[in-house]
C-alpha cells in the first residue's frame, strides 16, 4: 500500500471553507462578487454556497447586499473554547487518577452556577453514577461543597435559593444551616461522605486561577473506606489542582 498517497479531499467542502474565510476577513460584510473573486469562485457558485450557508446558519445576508459570518459560526467557536479547554485539563485528571486510582473530577463557577467540566475515570477507577447532576446536588458532593465555599454569603445564599436541599442519600445534609457550617474546612479539604451516592466518598480542593482568587474546584470519588486514604494525600490533590491553576492562566491567554 502506498502510504504516502494523497487523502481523498471534497472540492464542495473546500469551496465552502474558502469562502468563509473570505467572509470572515470582512468585518463589515462584503457583497457576493467580491466574495468571489477572493475565493477564486464563479460566481454562480459562490451564489450557490453562500446560500447554502444562509439556510444552515452559518452565513446572513444583510439589508444592504453585503455578507457576514452567521449566528452558529459563534456557537462553534464557544464549543471549540470548551474542547480547548478539556484537552488541556484531561492530562492532569487522568494523571491523579492513576497516582491514587480513583475517577477524578474538575468543576466550574460558570454563569453563577457550578458545572461539571470534565472527569476522568477507567474500570480500576470507575466515575460515579451521575444519576442527579452535580449542578443540581451540590450541596451533596465533595465538588459542590468545595465550590460553594468559594462563594461570599450573599452568592451563597442565592445558589442555594434557587437550588434546593434535595434528599439524595439518608447522609445527604438537607438543613441549609448545617450545610453553611460544613462550608468551613481549615484543612481546604471538603468531604462528601455517602451524600450524594450510597457507597461513594468524595474529596474536593479549590482551584483557582492566577490571582488566586478559587474559579472551581479538583475532586475525586472512591469507597468510603479508602476516603482516609485519599484525605492523607491531599497534598498530591493540591499539586494538581496548581497544575490546573496554571492550564487555566495559559488557556486563558491563549
Amino acid at each position: 500500500m502506498d502510504e504516502t498517497r494523497k487523502p481523498t479531499l471534497i472540492a464542495s467542502v473546500q469551496r465552502a471553507l474558502h469562502l468563509m474565510e473570505a467572509v470572515a476577513s470582512h468585518p463589515s460584510g462584503a457583497p457576493a462578487k467580491q466574495l468571489a473573486r477572493e475565493s477564486g469562485l464563479p460566481l454562480a457558485t459562490t451564489y450557490h454556497l453562500l446560500r447554502t450557508l444562509a439556510h444552515e446558519g452559518y452565513a446572513m445576508r444583510l439589508p444592504d447586499g453585503v455578507w457576514v459570518l452567521g449566528d452558529r459560526v459563534q456557537s462553534l467557536h464557544g464549543r471549540s473554547r470548551t474542547q480547548q479547554l478539556l484537552a488541556h485539563v484531561r492530562p492532569t485528571l487522568v494523571a491523579l487518577r492513576d497516582e491514587l486510582g480513583v475517577a477524578c473530577y474538575f468543576g466550574m463557577h460558570v454563569d453563577d452556577e457550578i458545572r461539571l467540566i470534565d472527569i476522568a475515570d477507567g474500570p480500576r477507577a470507575p466515575r460515579v453514577d451521575v444519576w442527579v447532576g452535580f449542578d443540581e446536588a451540590a450541596h451533596a458532593t465533595a465538588l459542590g461543597k468545595c465550590m460553594l465555599s468559594q462563594l461570599d454569603e450573599e452568592r451563597r445564599r442565592d445558589y442555594l435559593s434557587r437550588h434546593p436541599l434535595v434528599d439524595l442519600t439518608p447522609h445527604t445534609i438537607t438543613e441549609p444551616g448545617r450545610l453553611l457550617g460544613a462550608l468551613s474546612s481549615p484543612e481546604g479539604l471538603s468531604l462528601d461522605l455517602e451524600e450524594y451516592a450510597l457507597g461513594t466518598g468524595c474529596a474536593a480542593v479549590p482551584v483557582t486561577d492566577a490571582t488566586g482568587t478559587a474559579v472551581g474546584a479538583l475532586a475525586i470519588s472512591c469507597r468510603p473506606g479508602k476516603l482516609p486514604r485519599i484525605e492523607k494525600s491531599a497534598d498530591r490533590m493540591r499539586a494538581r489542582a496548581a497544575e490546573l491553576q496554571r492550564t487555566l492562566t495559559l488557556t486563558a491567554a491563549s
